[in-house]
């Protein structure tokens, strides 16, 4: 309708200037005969007027007046006394025209276009002289311009009968498009819908199709995608029921949590946030950073609402808040709050590049690099401590009984100041790095705040019972405070927090339902190909470009196993996925130059033609890539030198659907102790890592799909919804202001869930 509304202003607008310049080319052309007309006529009457001869006059007037369009001619005296005047001048012209009698005054010709008993006309009145150059009279000559209205009227409608022409054809060549380019994306959408609300599985229209119906599809697709996921979890739910498993899903954590929260609200601290905001030229994009605690704890805030608070890291994260630094998530179906902090330049680089990452995290892995420790560092580690909890108190300030849940070692310090300005909160910190001994933490020369810091919590989670261990004996021997090594608590400042391990995990249920489009050889091959390598057998490791991931000596493992198996040179390649990390930290800069160095060096050494021993893919890769990756390979390598979990090996067991490949596990991981069906190894020991990668390829498949099994069986019972509904029900169990830490041990939190 706007088109064709468009098309007819402009046809108009045309049409309009098209009668008005046919209006005027017919005005001037009669204005330019009854000029030349008057000149020849003023001529002849002044020769008659000057030898007093009126019968000639007449004779003129008759003769002349048979001319197009002419009405007639008159010829006056000074005193406008007619002299002679054409017979049917006096009924059209009853009245000397005004004309006329400005001819004769300024002794000039005078033209006017008048109407005149609603007859259109045109007068041309001139002045007629005597010998003597004095004005002897006046002449008038009408035309009838009604011929000019009738040629007007005929423009109009021809422009007319053009614009209706061209409106028809529009209309018939919009119809056309609706039928052909928008009949059938809408049918196939439709289609589509119909599919989902009959529960029979079908692919999306293309995005051609949807292109037509952005806002509809923007709109559609996540509806879409949230009937797939709440199917897909009734299916699990009900296969569950009828095997009688009681496996922990999305649902299930989200009703878990709620039914804990009893009307509660939920608020997680995180130095990373779950949306980022970046300006990419005048769009705003969304982007999801890859992390399991978003899919652990995003059910949870949807279902009981809640607040998860972060820093903001995105170019365009301070466009997208309110004036509270607020707005609702997830972008495509709204269920909770971000509340983003601000930092400044100076104060992330204290805070987190220096005493987070070059003071705590070397401190905590027993990786051999040196930690440093900055006082500026640590007092910018307390400005931002305190600016978070600022932020959570203002979230909190109408809460009767907020649960707290904070995120790793960027917040030692925010538990006891939460529990200073709020204390009827409950609040856990989980310890996402491992813990170490006391002797090694006693280098930091603020351990005795960090220690305080953290004993503000109600629970302090680790992965494993040693880094739980680990952290009581340190508090024992640097606090003043109560141990209570039966039940794994401390009290100090008359508040007991229980120190408990909740071994974190992935999400199985969605590598579960991931089915590969071809079978794993047609893949492999294809990936092969893609990276043109020309091999035989593919081993894998992930992970960020970290010291303490081991990824040097997985290299000389590689080395050693060509060396000592020479018949798998030129058959088995070794990718190794490393997204940078931290660079802005020197050690970091320099690590990856010496992992590019030590990659580079033993292709030098063993390369044949295409084929090499290393792929380094020095770029961050999302999950769809790197689950084709372990879907794919012979074996993946996770050799840490020292690793609170490692998401990596349960990650590569939850993706391998066909029950196929080894797992090589460093026992310096917590994940070694929940997947006990790996090949263990001590990544400092570069040939038996060698002998592992020999064993895992030369391992009967037999034995491969029962270690397979029994790993995914791991997995599959303490998934990361079962890590997250642990947490956070021990925390909402627990009694505050009690005298005495509850009598349940970690083994009983872990049989009870």
């Amino acid at each position: 309708m706007a088109l064709i509304i468009g098309v007819t202003m402009v046809s108009v607008v045309s049409s309009w200037y098209q009668v008005r310049t046919e209006k005027d080319a017919l005005r001037f052309d009669l204005e330019r005969k009854a000029e030349t007309f008057g000149e020849s006529l003023a001529a002849n009457a002044e020769s008659y007027l000057q030898n007093g001869d009126k019968p000639g006059l007449e004779s003129m007037i008759e003769r002349f007046s048979n001319r197009d369009h002419l009405v007639g001619i008159g010829i006056y005296d000074t005193e406008f006394f007619p002299l002679a005047v054409s017979p049917d001048l006096s009924t059209v012209v009853p009245a000397i025209p005004q004309a006329l009698k400005e001819a004769i005054l300024h002794n000039r010709p005078e033209t006017i276009y008048t109407r005149v008993h609603f007859k259109r006309l045109y007068i041309l009145a001139a002045p007629l002289h005597a010998i003597n150059n004095g004005v002897a009279g006046g002449m008038i000559v009408v035309y009838d311009t009604g011929y000019i209205r009738a040629q007007i009227f005929r423009v109009w409608g021809q422009a007319f009968v053009h614009i209706a022409g061209q409106v028809l054809v529009i209309v018939a060549i919009t119809l056309l498009i609706v039928r052909w380019s928008l009949a059938g994306p809408i049918a196939r959408a439709a289609q589509w819908m119909k599919t989902l609300r009959t529960d029979r599985h079908a692919a999306p229209p293309t995005a051609k199709d949807l292109d037509f119906l952005q806002p509809l599809a923007r709109e559609v697709a996540p509806l879409a995608e949230s009937m797939r996921q709440a199917r897909a979890a009734a299916e699990i739910e009900a296969r569950l029921r009828n095997t009688n498993e009681s496996l922990w899903t999305a649902q299930r954590l989200a009703d878990h949590v709620r039914t804990k929260l009893d009307g509660s609200n939920l608020f997680v601290v995180s130095n990373r946030e779950p949306y980022i905001h970046n300006r990419q030229g005048n769009e705003i994009t969304v982007t999801v950073p890859a992390s399991g605690l978003v899919t652990a704890i995003e059910p949870i805030l949807c279902a009981c609402e809640g607040t998860w608070i972060a820093q903001g890291s995105g170019s365009a994260d301070r466009e997208t808040v309110d004036s509270r630094d607020r707005l609702q998530v997830p972008p495509d179906n709204p269920k909770y709050t971000l509340r983003r902090v601000w930092l400044s330049e100076k104060e992330e680089e204290g805070y987190y590049y220096g005493f987070a990452n070059e003071g705590l995290w070397p401190l905590c892995h027993m990786a051999h690099t040196r930690p440093i420790f900055r006082a500026s560092d640590w007092e910018d580690y307390n400005t931002v401590n305190a600016r978070f909890a600022d932020a959570l108190a203002e979230e909190i300030a109408e809460e009767e009984h907020p649960v707290v849940l904070i995120q790793d070692y960027h917040f030692a310090l925010l538990p006891r100041m939460v529990k200073d300005r709020i204390p009827h909160a409950r609040v856990a910190i989980f310890w996402h790095i491992p813990w170490p001994n006391p002797e090694a933490f006693s280098i930091c020369p603020w351990q005795q705040e960090l220690l305080d810091g953290l004993l503000g919590a109600d629970i302090i989670g680790f992965h494993v019972q040693a880094h739980c261990n680990n952290f009581l004996s340190t508090v024992d021997r640097v606090l003043e405070a109560r141990v209570d090594w039966e039940h794994f608590a401390v009290r100090r400042r008359n508040h007991w927090s229980a120190v408990l391990p909740f071994p974190i995990s992935v999400d199985f249920l969605e590598a579960e339902n991931i089915s590969p489009d071809n079978d794993t050889a047609d893949e492999r091959s294809a990936l092969i190909a893609e990276l043109g390598i020309g091999t035989t057998f593919l081993g894998v490791g992930v992970d960020r470009m970290d010291y303490t991931k081991g990824i040097i000596e997985r290299f000389l493992a590689v080395e050693s196993f060509l060396e000592r198996h020479p018949r798998y040179q030129g058959k088995f390649t070794f990718v190794q996925i490393g997204a940078p990390t931290r660079s802005r930290i020197p050690r970091y800069a320099d690590f990856q130059k010496e992992v590019e160095n030590e990659a580079n060096r033993i292709n030098e050494r063993f390369r044949r033609g295409k084929w090499r021993p290393i792929v380094l893919l020095n770029r961050q890769h999302s999950h769809e890539e790197v689950r084709r990756y372990y879907r794919v390979a012979h074996l993946c390598m996770v050799t840490s030198l020292h690793d609170g979990m490692n998401l990596v090996a349960k990650e590569y067991v939850a993706a391998r659907e066909d029950e196929r490949g080894v797992l090589i596990l460093s026992l310096f991981t917590g994940a070694a102790r929940d997947l006990r069906d790996a090949i263990i190894v001590n990544p400092y020991d570069t040939e038996a890592t060698g002998e592992a990668i020999a064993q895992a390829l030369e391992m009967d498949i037999s034995e491969v799909v029962d270690r397979m099994q029994r790993m995914r069986r791991s997995v599959k019972e303490h998934n990361i919804y079962w890590w997250a509904g642990s947490l956070i029900g021990d925390l909402c169990d627990l009694r505050l202001g009690r005298d005495m830490v509850s009598k349940t041990t970690p083994n009983e939190t872990r049989r009870a869930n």
